[in-house]
This record gives structure tokens, C-alpha cells and sequence, in this order.
């Protein structure tokens, strides 16, 4: 089975990285994830991945009195690049070529993001770590996966999630909840649907990026969607191949 994409950025949230833990990094997690992408890129996709830091700062609900809403996104922007470090060895530890980028300049950590060098690196095979979201504050990292994935030429954006796809109501509170197959960007936009903020929806919708939400709680998931088989929503119209 070969990838359906030629080039993709798989959003993973940094809740995700916590496993069964209720905050910080699980080993456990961190591995499989990173044996999940290297499986996927041995499908022949570029994959970059934009990480999150919820599960260490979350810059929204870190906001407070005494500290302003851009401090706590700059924390949560560092917080990304604590991930990224980790899920770099992870992967490397799997066997896979990889290189981080910052959107926030830090020399003696990772490299500074730039357009051209990222696309060499896709272009060599290499697993690209995005992370510090798009820089600035007041952008969730959704929105910083969907810029990525416009500025590198991706197929689609992946968004990692913790249910197999979009649904119509919390299927874990209503067990008759049902997933849609496909939707249009102005659908998602229409019914509010929570799982990226108006802002990704609306670029990623003014630059024809389909969205692709999965789950990344299935090992061998993101696999399985990048070779068109696994569960998912596909949100806007897939490329043709």
C-alpha cells in the first residue's frame, strides 16, 4: 500500500503526547506516535508535523489578571518547542531522518523556520517538526498547521484527534452520534464544529486545503489514513491524483 498524498502536515496536540498521564510527556506515547510516523512516511509522503503544547501550557486558558494573553501564548509557543525536542529523538530513535524548525529564533536549540529550507529537507526525505506555531501570538497551532501546510505545497492537512474522524454530536457523551465522511469548509465553518477554530477553517478554505481529521489514539492510524483506508472526515475536496 502506497501513500494516497504526495506531501502532508499531520497537526499532533500536545495533549496527545500525555498518554494516560494528566500533563507532561508519556515515553510510552511518544514512542508509539513517533513509530506511527515513521510507518507513515515509509509509504513514500513528505510528512511534516505541527505540534502543540497543551499539555504543557495552553496560552488561552494560561491567560489571567497579571499575565497578558501574548506572554502566555509565547509560553505556549515554547512549550511547542519542548515537544518537538522530544518528539525529534522519538523519531530518530525509530529510524527515520529528522529535523525541527522554530517559528521563534532560538539558534543554539533548533533551526530558525524557513520555506525553502523546509522543503529541501521534505525533499530529502526527512520527517520535518514544525514547531512555535506561526510565531505569533493570538494563532492556535490549528492555524499554524493549515499555513504550513499552504506554504510547504502539502496534498492535505492531517489533524490528529482523539476520535476517528468529525461527528455531529460528543460521541463520547451520545452513543448515537454520527461521523461524517466528508464535509465542505463552508459546512464546518456553518455548523461550528469544534475540532479547529474558525480561523484554520477559513484559510485552509480560501487556499483549497482539505482537512483530514483522524484519530491518533489507533496505532497505525495515520498510516492506514495516509494509504486511503483508515476512518476519517475529510473536510473540503481531496487533490486528484
Amino acid at each position: 500500500m502506497g501513500a494516497a498524498f504526495r506531501r502532508v502536515i499531520v497537526k499532533v496536540s500536545g495533549e496527545a503526547l500525555t498518554g494516560p498521564d494528566p500533563f507532561g510527556l508519556h515515553q510510552g506515547t511518544l514512542s508509539r506516535i513517533a513509530s506511527d510516523i515513521v510507518a507513515a512516511r515509509a509509504l513514500g509522503a513528505a510528512i511534516g508535523v505541527v505540534i502543540g503544547g497543551g499539555n504543557i501550557v495552553r496560552g488561552a486558558e494560561a491567560a489571567n489578571a497579571s499575565l497578558s494573553r501574548p506572554s502566555a501564548d509565547t509560553m505556549g509557543m515554547l512549550a511547542t518547542v519542548i515537544n518537538a525536542i522530544a518528539l525529534e529523538s522519538a523519531i530518530a530513535a525509530a529510524g527515520a531522518p529528522v529535523r525541527t524548525f522554530s517559528a521563534l529564533a532560538m539558534p543554539s536549540v533548533c533551526e530558525q523556520f524557513s520555506r525553502q529550507r523546509a522543503l529541501k529537507e521534505l525533499d530529502e526525505g526527512r520527517v520535518v517538526l514544525l514547531a512555535a506555531g506561526t510565531g505569533n501570538p493570538l494563532f492556535t497551532t490549528d492555524t499554524a498547521a493549515v499555513l504550513r501546510a499552504v506554504e510547504l505545497h502539502c496534498d492535505a492537512m492531517m489533524k490528529a484527534t482523539n476520535v476517528d474522524g468529525v461527528y455531529d454530536a460528543d460521541p463520547k457523551q451520545n452513543p448515537k452520534a454520527t461521523r461524517y465522511e466528508r464535509l465542505t469548509h463552508d459546512e464546518a465553518l456553518a455548523r461550528d464544529l469544534k475540532v479547529m477554530d474558525a480561523t484554520a477553517f477559513a484559510l485552509a478554505r480560501e487556499n483549497r486545503m482539505p482537512i483530514i481529521v483522524f484519530s491518533i489514539r489507533e496505532p497505525g492510524s495515520l498510516a492506514a489514513v495516509l494509504g486511503g483506508k483508515g476512518r476519517s472526515t475529510v473536510v473540503g475536496a481531496l487533490p486528484v491524483p
